[in-house]
């Protein structure tokens, strides 16, 4: 009994391990790789994560120069696989808890302003659908599964229920919602599978920026790559890279000069302890960049998972 079971087991094991902790990373400028694997249907994820930004802001480019922000940051998020039409899907939920501190040049005003302030930044809300490849499957019938070329799409929505002060340039919400449609292919390749994902945001206006002006934001469009590498035990690895460009900003009328070009380049690790549980470490980093907004980012997440028989 035990040796007909430990293969399914260990096959279900990797999958929910491939698929770790892909809902703290909900910002339009994340890197994610592996959102698109399969999972079997009925799956529950439970997500506790640690990230820390060094720089620029992650969530919410600003008018500012020369900025020095440390933004440590806690991540609770929920996540369970699902059969949509015969077909894999995922929805996922996260909030973060910020604590931010530092200091940057108001180009609005020529002053240096300082902020420390911690709270809610924008909760994130995503479904996921595997359109090709990637059938919902029962754990048992995952046992035989064997991922060859999936495409999947998602739409990502960020609502602004954070904390916000319209009197202050540096909040930790953006005071606006944000739609993010995704298209994502992934290929395995004998141990290997390389992605390619490529999406576009889209920003409503806030009509209460930094006292009361209104500011709308063009659509932010981006592209990323990642090649991972699978190892025993469901351990895997990749490399990670993401282009962004858009996102120019209107204040009261009068376009900004802050389009943004940027590359990021990042590397992940994911490490399963046991048939519940996992680990994920990641870490980017800016390459270069328009606007001058680079910022470092390392993170860490746990991982429990229950449901469908696990």
């Amino acid at each position: 009994m035990q040796r007909t079971l430990l293969p399914k087991l260990l096959a279900v094991l990797i999958a929910v391990a491939g698929s770790i902790c892909a809902a703290p990373c909900a910002r339009a400028q994340s890197i994610e790789p592996r959102a698109y694997s399969n999972i079997p249907v009925g799956v529950n994820f439970l997500i506790a994560g640690y990230a820390y930004t060094q720089g620029a802001l992650e969530f919410a480019p600003l008018p500012v120069s020369d900025p020095h922000f440390d933004s440590p940051t806690a991540i609770l998020a929920y996540a369970r696989s699902l059969d949509i039409g015969g077909k894999s899907a995922k929805f996922d939920m996260s909030a973060p808890y910020s604590w931010l501190s530092g200091s940057a040049r108001n180009d609005l005003s020529g002053q240096t302003v300082s902020r420390q302030i911690s709270g809610f930044g924008d909760p994130a809300f995503r479904l996921s659908v595997n359109l090709m490849g990637a059938p919902a499957l029962t754990p048992q019938q995952f046992a035989s599964y064997r991922q060859d070329l999936i495409v999947g799409v998602s739409l990502q929505v960020t609502a602004p229920w954070s904390q916000y002060d319209g009197t202050r340039l540096v909040n930790l919400g953006t005071n606006r919602w944000s739609f993010k449609p995704e298209l994502g292919i992934s290929k395995a390749l004998d141990g290997w599978i390389v992605e390619l994902m490529t999406a576009v945001t889209f920003y409503t206006t806030n009509t209460d920026f930094y006292n009361g002006r209104e500011r709308a934001t063009d659509p932010l469009y981006q592209a990323q790559a990642h090649v991972v590498r699978q190892f025993a035990r469901g351990i895997w690895a990749s490399g990670d890279v993401i282009y962004y460009t858009g996102g120019r900003t209107t204040l009261d009328g009068r376009l900004a000069n802050d389009l943004e070009q940027n590359w990021r380049m990042g590397a992940t690790l994911a490490l399963p302890i046991n048939r519940r549980d996992s680990i994920k470490v990641y870490a980017s980093d800016g390459v270069s960049s328009r606007t001058q907004n680079n910022f470092a980012l390392f993170g860490i997440a746990w991982q429990h998972r229950w449901g469908a028989g696990l």
